[in-house]
């Protein structure tokens, strides 16, 4: 349980570091509010499409290998966002992360379901929950921190890298 709580956690830390700051740069590459709207939107539908193909693919496998595509394939997506210079692109890209992110959602559920019973349910996944939204919120301050110092393409490329070393931690999960 140690490793989902740690690499999730990492896993949550890359990830939120971009979100918070994903409206100013979709203003930076020309886009409104609208494209803004219909780029997450893009993102949260084909997350949705993908959960009910992902749900019963993580009855069949290890869980982790969701966590571990979330993980490495966000890190891989996210180096792509400096070279947009299109909103169209911006939307490929969500698409995609939605695709990835759907795995994210289904197997940490799916995998608290599994190194928990009914005794200690409530109490891990709160412990859970605790540390990946401090870790959240963390990741949101320090975005804010090296968009000041730095440029907003720093974020996508440090989190980028905070999400490949997850995977690392991932891969340490031992399932049985």
């Amino acid at each position: 349980m140690r490793w989902i709580v740690f690499s999730q956690s990492a896993t949550v830390l890359g990830s939120s570091l971009v979100f918070p700051f994903y409206l100013i740069f979709i203003k930076e590459v020309g886009g409104s509010f609208f494209q803004y709207g219909i780029s997450y939107g893009l993102f949260t539908i084909s997350s949705a499409f993908v959960h009910l193909m992902i749900g019963k693919w993580s009855d069949r496998t290890e869980r982790k290998w969701l966590l571990l595509i979330n993980s490495w394939g966000m890190a891989f997506l996210l180096l792509f966002f400096p070279l947009v210079v299109h909103v169209w692109q911006v939307y490929i890209l969500q698409i995609f992360l939605g695709v990835v992110g759907a795995m994210q959602k289904t197997g940490e559920k799916a995998i608290l379901g599994d190194f928990t019973d009914e005794t200690n349910r409530g109490a891990a996944i709160g412990n859970y929950h605790f540390w990946t939204t401090v870790f959240a919120g963390l990741a949101v301050m320090l975005g804010g921190l090296m968009i000041d110092l730095f440029t907003l393409d720093i974020i996508f490329y440090v989190s980028s890298l905070i999400l490949f070393i997850s995977g690392f931690f991932i891969l340490k999960i031992a399932e049985s």
